[in-house]
């Protein structure tokens, strides 16, 4: 019976020494051993590993991508303008002994010591570029040359920055109406030039078809006046040789024209002593001849 007891007690040491000795490395992570508070060595490989029980201690850092969001604050550009930045950067744990070593053995502290370093090189940055060049396509260049800056800083806490972007540039909230509004009188200017050159077009075009409608009915009418006279004068000589083939039949024959315009209304009368030459023919015409005539 004491042999059992003597056999499961040494088990259980055997047990709990073996737990305390081993542990696993996940591929997350990486685990920095550490003796009486004394880094010892790191051990970055995943699966299992040891240690010396009760003696060292395994502390573990993520080996993932980290992010650090910061707050926004106000930079004054190259041209002197204000913006409100909100960035964020990504970073991982490099140097495990050195990040313990510097910063401490949680990530707490290395969020204290990022932003301080992130405004620092967001400012220095930033100053030297005026607004356009931030908010164009050189802002990949801008960032870059910020991520460049956090990175040589935070190399010293055993970190590697990857990445710093912004998140968000907004101009002051004192700053924002004024520029609204010079944007809108800019806008209304523009506007105001335009509805300009657009009347002055129109006016142009205008007078244009003016000018070539008054050329158009002129050369129309001398055109008109032109056919008119020759149609005239075709019209004269035409009578002209019909009153030289027959003179008297000429005669009556206008005769009976001016009796039918006369008369044309119906209810026309005209006051003529019998020795008119409106009567001429009549006159001329025997007792016998006047029904014929007539007829």
């Amino acid at each position: 019976m004491n042999r059992l007891v003597i056999a499961a007690v040494a088990l259980g040491v055997i047990v709990v020494v073996a737990a305390s000795s081993l542990f696993a490395v996940h591929q997350t992570q990486q685990v920095l051993i550490t003796q009486f508070g004394q880094p010892i060595r790191v051990a970055d490989q995943p699966g299992l590993n040891w240690k010396v029980p009760f003696i060292q201690t395994g502390i573990s850092f993520d080996r993932r991508l980290l992010d650090f969001d910061a707050q926004g604050q106000e930079v004054i550009l190259g041209d002197q303008r204000r913006l409100v930045v909100d960035t964020f950067t990504r970073y991982r744990i490099t140097d495990p002994l050195r990040f313990y070593q510097t910063v401490g053995a949680t990530e707490n502290g290395i969020r204290l010591r990022l932003g301080p370093i992130v405004s620092s090189s967001l400012r220095n940055t930033l100053g030297n570029e005026p607004l356009l060049a931030v908010l164009s396509a050189d802002r990949a260049r801008i960032m870059g040359e910020i991520r460049q800056r956090v990175n040589a800083e935070a190399r010293s806490f055993g970190i590697e920055v990857t990445d710093v972007r912004i998140r968000r540039a907004d101009l002051p909230e004192e700053n924002t109406q004024a520029i609204l509004s010079r944007m809108q009188s800019e806008r209304e200017r523009v506007a105001r030039e335009q509805r300009a050159e657009g009347a002055e077009q129109a006016q142009r075009i205008r007078a244009a078809a003016e000018r070539d409608r008054t050329v158009l009915i002129a050369e129309a009418q001398s055109r008109a006046e032109t056919l008119r006279g020759e149609g005239e004068q075709v019209a004269i000589r035409i009578f002209a040789d019909a009153y030289r083939r027959d003179p008297d039949f000429y005669q009556f024959w206008r005769t009976m024209q001016a009796w039918r315009e006369a008369f044309a209304d119906g209810d026309s009368r005209l006051l003529l002593s019998p020795d008119s030459d409106f009567f001429k023919y009549f006159r001329s015409l025997s007792p016998d001849a006047a029904p014929a005539a007539a007829k």
